[in-house]
This record gives C-alpha cells, sequence and structure tokens, in this order.
C-alpha cells in the first residue's frame, strides 16, 4: 500500500485529494506511515469495526468532496500521468459518467503480466472504438453481460452520478452490478485507451481467493439472474438473453474445472460445474 500512495504523490497533475479509509484493519503500519507524509492533500479515516468491503465502498462515496472520484485499491498503482489522462478525457467527454482508462496488469513484484483472464477481456470482449469512444444503453449493457472487462479500481466516476445508486450485496462481483445500475439509468461510458494504470493481479486477492472453492460463481449467478429481470423491464431483449447466458463466466468456471479436479475438491467441483454448464 505504500507503493500505491506514493503512485499518488508522484502524479505530474496536482489536481487530486486522496482519502485514506482503514477498515479497521490491525496493523499500525500505514496510519503511521501516512502522518509522516505532512502533505494536506492526504486524509486518513479509521473505522472503529471492520464492515467489509462493499460498506468501505460506500463509505469511499460518502466521503467524496470532489466532482470526479475513484475508489483505488490497496495494492494497484497510478502511472504518473493518470491524473492528468482522466482529466483531459473528462474535458473532452464531459457527458461520461465512468471513464475506463487503459491498463497494464502487474504481478506481486509489480512485473508486467498476461494472463488468460486479461487477454479475454483486453483483446476479445472490449468492445472496439469506431467512430466514439462513449458507450451506454443496451450496446454496452450486452457486452458487460457477456463479459465484464472492466478494471473497477482504474475506473473514475462522476461523483453526483455515482451517488444515484449504491452497491449491491452481491460477492465480489458488486463493482460490476454498480455500473450496470449506472447504465440502465442512461449513463455513459469513456473508454480512455491512454495506459495509465497498473493493476495488481496475484493470488491472495479476494476475488482469486473466491475464485479457489467456487464461492465466487455462485454470486455471479445470483447477479445475472438479477441483471436478466433488470434488462427485461427496460426492454432490453439482447441484454436480457446475454445476462441469462454469462457466457464468458461460465467458460471461466469451466477453465478452472481441471485444477480443481487435481486438488480432488468435490464441493468446489460441483459449484464450477453448475455454473459452467447451468441448472
Amino acid at each position: 500500500m505504500r507503493l500505491t500512495v506514493e503512485s499518488v504523490l508522484r502524479q505530474s497533475s496536482s489536481d487530486w485529494l486522496l482519502t485514506v479509509i482503514d477498515d479497521a484493519y490491525q496493523d499500525p503500519t500505514i496510519r503511521n506511515y501516512l502522518a509522516t507524509l505532512g502533505d494536506p492533500r492526504v486524509r486518513y479515516i479509521r473505522k472503529e469495526h471492520n464492515e467489509g468491503i462493499t460498506e468501505n465502498f460506500r463509505s469511499c462515496v460518502a466521503e467524496a468532496t470532489q466532482d470526479l472520484m475513484m475508489i483505488l485499491g490497496a495494492d494497484d498503482l497510478l502511472m504518473p500521468d493518470y491524473v492528468q489522462t482522466v482529466m483531459d478525457a473528462h474535458r473532452r467527454y464531459p457527458q461520461a459518467s465512468i471513464i475506463q482508462p487503459g491498463v497494464q496488469v502487474i504481478d506481486e513484484d509489480g512485473h508486467p503480466v498476461s494472463t488468460l483472464v486479461d487477454v479475454v477481456k483486453q483483446k476479445l470482449i472490449r468492445p472496439r472504438i469506431k467512430t466514439s469512444p462513449l458507450f451506454g444503453g443496451e450496446e454496452l449493457a450486452i457486452s458487460l453481460m457477456q463479459g465484464d472487462w472492466l478494471y473497477w479500481p482504474s475506473l473514475v466516476f462522476r461523483t453526483e452520478r455515482i451517488r444515484g445508486v449504491d452497491f449491491r450485496n452481491f460477492a465480489v462481483i458488486q463493482d460490476l452490478a454498480l455500473v450496470v445500475d449506472m447504465i440502465c439509468r442512461g449513463d455513459q461510458l469513456l473508454v480512455e485507451p491512454t495506459v495509465c494504470f497498473s493493476y495488481r493481479r496475484h493470488s491472495a486477492s479476494a476475488s482469486a481467493l473466491k475464485l479457489v472453492d467456487g464461492s465466487r460463481f455462485e454470486g455471479e449467478r445470483e447477479y445475472y439472474d438479477s441483471a436478466a429481470v433488470q434488462a427485461k423491464a427496460l426492454g432490453w431483449r439482447k441484454a436480457q438473453r446475454a445476462a441469462k447466458l454469462h457466457i464468458t463466466s461460465r467458460l471461466h468456471a469451466l477453465v478452472l474445472v481441471p485444477s480443481t479436479l487435481a486438488r480432488a475438491d468435490r464441493s468446489a467441483l460441483a459449484v464450477l460445474l453448475r455454473h459452467a454448464l447451468g441448472r
């Protein structure tokens, strides 16, 4: 996390504020480190009790004080031109409620990596920019139901727009649910191709750990059922069908079957096969 904070401090633009919300973490190292910075742009808030990731997301939105905000992960990195890039993108397309900048993926040691998941996200399912980098409506909903190609910690939101929705209590996938809720409300997403964010992918992440036992996919299946109902209510028949199929999510579960067989984890195997093959 010190590297994360330092990546913010090294921004080429000074047009930022950093609020660190400590969800009652037991180790005081980060709190002590932040106290040594002496930078008025850095604010530290500690909760009395651990409330979990979804509630902490809500706290981040509530504490935002500027027109644009992001929920930066505790181990991701901003490249030096991140703030300048997204601010320039916002000035060009002020109607966009969400900005997805270009992302590189790094491992535990900070080295760039290319995983199967990220090849699929970046090369296969992310929509190509043809005439406009703005996406929205049923077209975007279909794309995200087919496969979530967004990188949540890198996203920038117009604060007033993200405050118009709430995080739903789905395991791990609550970020996608919030974005889709915004899209269903008429918000647009801007794809800014400039790579300026380093997304850390490692085995100790909450989402990776939930892949091991298959519990993530139970939450995903519950969400996609809900999204299909949501799309139907809007008359978005193609988006409804894409939510019911959630094809990339099911293929992801299928890819994990061999390693689960090797571990002889029958309960996780049952969850993966149920998700991959359907009911």
